[in-house]
């Protein structure tokens, strides 16, 4: 199923249609029908708000947690399959290359320590086997502070030392692009880790520019940076012109939702075309990374990101109508 939104979309109306048929497409009325939902009544913007209500009740395992921390639920074989086949027609399973050879500027955008890994990695072997970017290679994360679990990801992976997102991320652009030290730094430590920022630019050889950036919560007080937040605060550094294509990297499993933040808030204020991708596992530099288990629970949860991204998306290109 195409992107909701559709690629390289920054007209309103157009942004509009593909959502309506992201969400009126028969894979997720039939997954809210599995799980004994009504269909909610009304035109798109209160459709999307019963499906923000409905994921809610029976999609939402993570109850304000970081994504690790989110439980699985209990699901039957048929309705595991019925998840899994959802999953797939919606965009979330498969991985698709990028529609272009030439970008304005290639996104990475952080995660969890094996996502930095992998994500970053991609990255490197698209440049390597000739997408080419006329800007920046941007690696986007905030100073989310590593877990247990992460940090014995990155010890697998021969990292030691790292305290938070963008120190796994700034390891990994390391790791893939064989450099050592940034070129240039600047930042503030602010004295919060939400107020907070940082930027390292690499220079490899060969490549484009590379640039590491720990973004600062629009929200200080109430969360951390998330992925709207990174994409501002990069968009506030680059010099982003009307038509400039985006490639923005990430997982399959977050694509819909990602490419839908992006939409907000890079296509529709800035104009710009953006093409969002995730990760080939089948790519040979990924398959000695770690890799987690896609459960069923992961997911659902996932679709009512879509979902929510897809509101939000909504009410901001129809904001002056």
């Amino acid at each position: 199923m195409p992107l909701a939104g559709g690629s390289f979309a920054t007209d309103a109306n157009t942004i509009v249609d593909g959502i309506a048929r992201w969400i009126d497409s028969a894979p997720l009325r039939g997954l809210v029908d599995r799980f004994g939902g009504p269909w909610p009544d009304g035109n798109l913007a209160a459709v999307l708000g019963g499906l923000d209500d409905f994921s809610g009740r029976y999609w939402d395992f993570r109850g304000g947690r970081e994504r690790p921390e989110a439980r699985e639920p209990d699901l039957d074989p048929v309705t595991t399959a019925s998840v899994r086949a959802a999953a797939d027609a919606l965009g979330l399973v498969r991985a698709v290359p990028p529609a272009r050879a030439r970008y304005a500027h290639l996104l990475v955008l952080g995660g969890l320590a094996h996502a930095c890994l992998r994500r970053v990695a991609y990255a490197a072997h698209l440049l390597r086997r000739g997408v080419r970017v006329a800007g920046e290679v941007a690696v986007l994360g905030s100073f989310r502070p590593l877990s247990e679990a992460e940090r014995r990801t990155l010890a697998a992976a021969g990292v030691t030392g790292g305290d938070t997102e963008v120190d796994a991320l700034d390891a990994a652009v390391r790791l893939a692009f064989g450099v050592s030290r940034p070129a240039e730094q600047d930042g503030l430590d602010a004295g919060h880790p939400h107020h907070s920022w940082s930027s390292r630019t690499y220079r490899p050889a060969g490549t484009p520019p590379v640039r590491v950036l720990a973004a600062p919560s629009s929200e200080p007080e109430r969360r951390r940076a998330h992925t709207a937040d990174t994409q501002r605060f990069w968009a506030g550094h680059a010099r982003l012109a009307s038509g400039d294509e985006v490639l923005l990297v990430t997982a399959p499993i977050y694509v819909p939702f990602q490419h839908c933040d992006a939409l907000r808030t890079l296509a529709l204020p800035y104009g710009c075309g953006i093409d969002t991708v995730g990760a080939d596992p089948a790519v040979p530099d990924l398959a000695r990374l770690p890799e987690p288990t896609l459960t069923p629970g992961r997911y659902l949860q996932e679709i009512r990101s879509a979902i929510r991204a897809m509101r939000a998306l909504y009410a901001a290109s129809t904001a002056d109508a």
